[in-house]
């Protein structure tokens, strides 16, 4: 089975002009076959996330008529903006909205389900995306709307702005996205208001900025970033996130905007493997943005260097929403505008720099957690996750069914180019139930193709072996496919395990679950609502990769060599150096010095071909 998100690279779309004239042409087509005589463009599917969709084909309508003129758009424009602003500008308050701070403000808002009381907990977020679905209009408005609807129009967005910022609690659901998108509302809103109102509505936007979203940022794996439904990063909403930084600063010129979309970028470009797959998040672990993400995957791919096109998105919603038909519906409309007003271009080489939280070379990645453990490994094609054993998540050596990854000091980490290969060595000091403090040094090698990781620890007491990832999924074209398997060869025995026991707290990586399906099962709340990350870390066990430790070791250590991908016959010699230790390998040598490291503590690693 494929995964049923994790699809092409994002900038595999073509991006010219003439591609996206042809996107808003068929956009243009199917608005004006669909067009009711009441004026509504709603996708007859549409249920939730309705009450800004029939004013975002709007937009479009109004953004095409823009770029090409096309004389049947100024009636559909006018009768379908008509239809909004008579049938989905509410100012009642919803029956069970529990956010609001004034009662029966009389300003307007948009549904998120239109029955009164049925879902209105989305009427935050709807109302966000009613207010930038109406000032893009609102920027396509000169000699397409009459003078009368434009200033109506103008007026609800003013009231959508004070809904948002007076009437209810800024930012209800914690999600970075949603609250960033509200500031570029303002931002937007502002050019449109006479300068002395426009000037207020800027200034409160930029303190909503600093105060309610920048100094809530939560840090993960060294970065400061916005937090997303109340987690660190989502790797759904997480590059929609960053598409709205990019907007912020295209609008205000505000250097704060381009300085945290910078760190976010940097932040995904180390996450990211190299074929583009990511997993995890606090609202869902494996769905992957698309044309949502397009604009700060581009743009800040073009500011910080990086390839951050490679990510893959949901190629089902490759130019704008669709619904199951593959008929458009205008959820999230002004990304595409705004991604076709943008002139970035795509930035298609890795970025030179080295990233604390990343290794990678070639077609090989490994990206690390905050404990410098890893998150996620690429060779070959092939995906490996954290495995899990007696309810540890990781990579590293087990003894006596306790996994040996989380560190209790300080974790130095020490990074070498040299003869055509990448290594990084991560050293960390561990505890053991025995109480033993020990030094965990774990080198990894790259020659681009496939990567060999190297682990030493101070002799364990009993029979240790290394558990050395879950695999998981592997390239399939456009696609990623679930599997079971992977190019591994170890210089100890190599085992793959798979669970013992049934159950949703045990993954066995030959059934056709999704770790996203595994996940929600275990999380406390309902999928969609529940912390898929939080349910994964309820996992007792999962099928895993085990490998014995290599023969002939100093007899003071326990040595692991196990290389991911393809390659001649593993062999991996472990020899002490003076205070240091010799790894050979059939493909390098490395000198690795001694746990205690340079003067400062600092590891040190030295590296070459054979």
């Amino acid at each position: 089975m494929h995964l049923p998100r994790q699809l092409g690279p994002l900038h595999d779309l073509p991006d010219t002009p003439e591609a996206y004239d042809a996107v808003l042409a068929d956009v243009t087509e199917q608005a004006l076959a669909r067009l009711t005589p009441e004026g509504n463009l709603e996708h007859p599917d549409c249920l939730d996330d309705i009450g800004d969709t029939s004013l975002g084909i709007t937009s479009l309508l109004a953004f095409a008529w823009q770029r090409g003129r096309d004389p049947r758009l100024p009636e559909a424009v006018g009768r379908s903006l008509a239809f909004h602003l008579r049938e989905r500008v509410y100012t009642d308050d919803n029956p069970g909205y529990p956010n609001l701070k004034v009662r029966d403000s009389g300003l307007p808002y948009a549904r998120y389900t239109l029955a009164a009381g049925a879902h209105p907990i989305g009427d935050w977020p709807s109302t966000v995306w009613a207010l930038l679905q109406a000032v893009n209009v609102l920027d396509a408005a000169e000699g397409l709307v009459d003078d009368e609807q434009r200033t109506e129009l103008l007026d609800v967005a003013r009231g959508y702005w004070r809904w948002l910022t007076e009437a209810t609690f800024f930012n209800p659901q914690e999600a970075g996205n949603q609250a960033i998108g509200c500031v570029v509302g303002g931002l937007m809103l502002a050019a449109h208001l006479p300068a002395a109102e426009g000037e207020s509505v800027r200034a409160r936007a930029l303190q909503l900025y600093r105060e309610e979203i920048r100094a809530h940022r939560v840090t993960d794996r060294g970065a400061a970033l916005p937090p997303e439904h109340g987690g660190a990063y989502d790797n759904n909403y997480g590059p929609i996130s960053l598409s709205f930084l990019a907007q912020a600063h295209r609008v205000s010129g505000e250097e704060i905007f381009a300085e945290d979309g910078d760190t976010l970028a940097r932040y995904l470009d180390a996450r990211l493997t190299n074929g583009g797959f990511d997993n995890g998040g606090p609202r869902y672990s494996e769905q992957h943005s698309a044309f949502e993400s397009v604009l700060g995957l581009r743009y800040f791919g073009a500011r910080i260097g990086a390839d951050l096109g490679r990510y893959r998105g949901d190629s089902r919603w490759a130019r704008h929403a669709v619904k199951e038909d593959g008929g458009v519906d205008g959820h999230f409309a002004w990304m595409l505008i705004w991604q076709i007003q943008d002139t970035a271009r795509w930035h298609r080489q890795p970025s030179t720099a080295v990233a604390r939280h990343q290794l990678r070379a070639g077609t090989v990645s490994v990206a690390f957690d905050s404990a410098m453990t890893p998150a996620v490994v690429e060779a070959a094609g092939t995906y490996y996750l954290p495995a899990a054993v007696n309810r540890q998540h990781g990579f590293g050596p087990v003894v006596d069914g306790f996994l040996l990854c989380r560190p209790m000091g300080e974790v130095r980490v020490r990074d070498v180019r040299a003869d055509g290969l990448t290594a990084k060595l991560v050293t960390k000091p561990v505890v053991g139930r025995d109480h033993v403090l020990r030094h965990l040094q774990s080198l990894y090698v790259t020659d681009g193709t496939s990567l060999w990781t190297a682990v030493t620890v101070e002799r364990l007491p009993g029979t240790p072996y290394l558990l050395a990832g879950l695999p998981y999924a592997e390239d399939d074209g456009d696609k990623v496919r679930r599997t079971a398997e992977g190019e591994v060869t170890a210089v100890g025995a190599l085992r793959l395990t798979h669970p013992g026991t049934a159950g949703p707290d045990h993954f066995d990586a030959r059934s056709e679950t999704t770790q996203e399906q595994a996940a929600f099962a275990l999380a406390a709340d309902p999928r969609g609502y529940g912390n898929p990350d939080e349910g994964w870390r309820h996992l007792v066990s999962s099928t895993a990769l085990e490998a014995d430790p290599v023969p002939d070791a100093p007899d003071d250590l326990h040595a692991f060599a196990v290389r991911y991908g393809p390659g001649a016959v593993l062999t991996a010699a472990f020899a002490r150096d003076g205070d240091g230790l010799t790894v050979r390998t059939e493909t390098f040598t490395a000198r690795i010095g001694a746990p205690a490291g340079d003067a400062h503590g600092e590891p040190e690693l030295t590296l070459s071909a054979c």
